[in-house]
């Protein structure tokens, strides 16, 4: 494993971060966290701290110390719904090369879509969330089988007219997901990784990873519901889980390394060519004030990019505890990874973090 680098100029504000966390304290944010700040072609601080995994129940009994495992620079994470920026890549390369239109129809290419007054519903439109759809319906309660909660997702019905509101859902990027099989012939996993984790080297990238790779790995919740115990090395998302950990909307695992370098394959535009690159990085959501989105990704949204926010500045976050904010302007970026579900998601937010962790680069960057 590499060593820290630490600048001083992120040690008070790292100090901050951490205090949100401590393996003795009841309830804290977060178990452990991995920080990783990157200006061009120069890491200019990474470093870790707490545990990836030290709880043994839902509750919060510590594990024995010699049972937990310490948070280290290559702890492999949950990315959580940062997963949709992979799932938006591979779209907007099927959109470069004329294998799918932004504007077209997604009955064109889901032809069950259609169910529940849909036709109306475009490819633009999952992306940017303003197809209709709820958040989210639980698709592994209602459905017995993969097969089956696909096709709920396609077949749900919507609660807004197309293009007249603005709702994140997961069910835009499920539909994209399955999208990407159909028009590809190949799973999502697949296309990720010859499209994105294979060019980009992007080694621990993935979905569905060895469970041989549990010490490295960060743990979740502990569930009850679904009885699936603590969640270690397996997708934390119930409806991923429920399509065998490989969904449009959740699914990858990642180290803040392989972010890192995903966040400057974006600066460069290593991964589409101008126009598409573009796209994913222009306001689409006029129209909905404070929702400022891309095709694929978050704008200007200062509640997790603190400093760092304004119109160039695009992100993404993940239930898990996970958050990636770039600067395009001044070709910088910040990464934080934790574990704040674990091990239980109701014990509060990592907000805080996430903005302490990009005022912390802000202030940098200004100096």
């Amino acid at each position: 494993m590499s060593q820290p680098i630490m600048d001083p100029a992120f040690d008070e504000p790292w100090e901050r971060l951490t205090a949100l966390r401590s393996a003795v304290v009841d309830r804290p944010l977060f178990a452990g966290a991995v920080l990783l700040c990157g200006v061009g072609d120069t890491i200019v601080d990474h470093r870790s701290a707490g545990w990836a995994l030290c709880y043994a129940d839902q509750e919060g009994t510590l594990l024995e110390e010699p049972d937990r495992i310490p948070m280290r620079l290559d702890t492999i994470f949950d990315l959580a719904s940062i997963s949709k920026l992979f799932t938006s890549l591979v779209i907007m390369q099927l959109v470069e090369s004329g294998q799918v239109q932004l504007d077209r129809q997604v009955v064109d290419y889901l032809p069950e879509f259609a169910a529940a007054g849909k036709t109306a519903v475009t490819v633009r439109q999952l992306l940017i969330h303003t197809s209709g759809f709820p958040a989210e319906i639980p698709l592994w309660r209602l459905y017995d089988d993969p097969q089956a909660r696909i096709r709920g997702a396609l077949e749900a019905e919507v609660v807004a007219a197309p293009g007249t509101a603005y709702c994140y859902s997961d069910l835009n990027l499920i539909t994209l997901g399955e999208l990407a099989r159909r028009v590809t012939g190949q799973r999502l996993d697949r296309l990720v990784a010859e499209r994105i984790s294979g060019p980009l080297w992007l080694t621990d990238t993935g979905y569905n990873p060895d469970l041989a790779l549990r010490p490295r790995i960060a743990a979740c919740e502990y569930e009850a519901v679904p009885d699936r115990g603590m969640v270690h090395g397996r997708v934390h998302d119930e409806n991923a889980w429920s399509l065998n950990g490989v969904a449009g909307h959740a699914g990858v695992f990642s180290t803040a390394t392989d972010l890192g370098r995903l966040a400057l394959a974006v600066i460069n535009s290593e991964l589409l060519g101008e126009t598409a690159a573009q796209q994913m990085i222009t306001n689409q959501t006029a129209d909905f004030a404070d929702h400022d989105h891309g095709l694929g990704f978050e704008i200007n949204q200062r509640w997790y990019m603190g400093d760092l926010a304004g119109p160039h500045t695009i992100g993404h976050t993940g239930y898990t505890g996970t958050s990636i904010v770039i600067d395009l302007q001044r070709r910088a970026y910040v990464i934080l990874l934790t574990n704040r579900v674990h091990p239980n998601r109701g014990w509060g937010s990592v907000n805080p973090a996430r903005v302490i962790a990009a005022d912390a680069l802000a202030a940098y960057l200004r100096r």
